[in-house]
């Protein structure tokens, strides 16, 4: 199956409250490397900004872990990908950056950004800083072949307070709706 396409029959993942403790905190000082070879302050991001974590892309002609689509909220990340790509305008005129991030080195990143054309950056938190200092929610290694990988959330921060947390987030490539419904009623103050 094209990584782009969603099984019928995914799993959804169930809110665990993992990330009910993120409403209201600010992004911390956590620089991470993005594609294109830039360091991005977190806490210095101005205006709004939309970060979508997501566990990790596939690459064409390399297999997923074992078991990946029966794993709740590990399949999609292509496809949520794809969906902010092709909202990307609209997103821009509702005054919102956006970022993918993943625990993915940037090289792996590149490759996605490349092949799926993303107009945005794509941000590596290869080192787990961000986990670190927000207490992130991760999916258990046992279950994606021993990797260190995030559950799918997306951040909505305004001037560097987090304003709005997706989570759970399914179907991942419905993702986009949620937030631009968000953003839609909101003003950039």
């Amino acid at each position: 199956m094209a990584l782009e396409n969603l099984p019928q029959d995914l799993p959804a993942p169930i809110d665990d409250g993992g990330a009910d403790h993120l409403t209201g905190m600010q992004l911390p000082d956590v620089t991470l490397t993005a594609t294109n070879g830039k360091e991005v302050a977190l806490n210095k991001i101005s205006g709004r900004v939309v970060i979508y974590i997501y566990p990790m892309t596939g690459q064409p002609g390399v297999a997923l872990p074992d078991g990946w689509e029966q794993v709740p909220g590990a399949r999609g990340c292509t496809p949520q990908s794809c969906s902010f790509r092709d909202h990307f305008q609209e997103l821009q005129t509702l005054d919102a950056q956006v970022y993918g991030l993943s625990t993915q080195n940037s090289a792996y990143q590149q490759e996605a950004k490349e092949r799926l054309h993303l107009p945005f950056e794509m941000l590596s938190d290869d080192g787990l800083k961000l986990r670190e200092a927000l207490n992130l929610p991760m999916m258990d290694p046992e279950l994606v072949a021993g990797l260190t990988l995030y559950k799918r959330l997306t951040l909505i921060a305004t001037y560097g307070k987090i304003e709005k947390v997706f989570y759970p987030v399914f179907p991942p490539d419905k993702n986009i709706d949620d937030v631009i419904e968000w953003l839609s009623k909101r003003q950039l103050y």
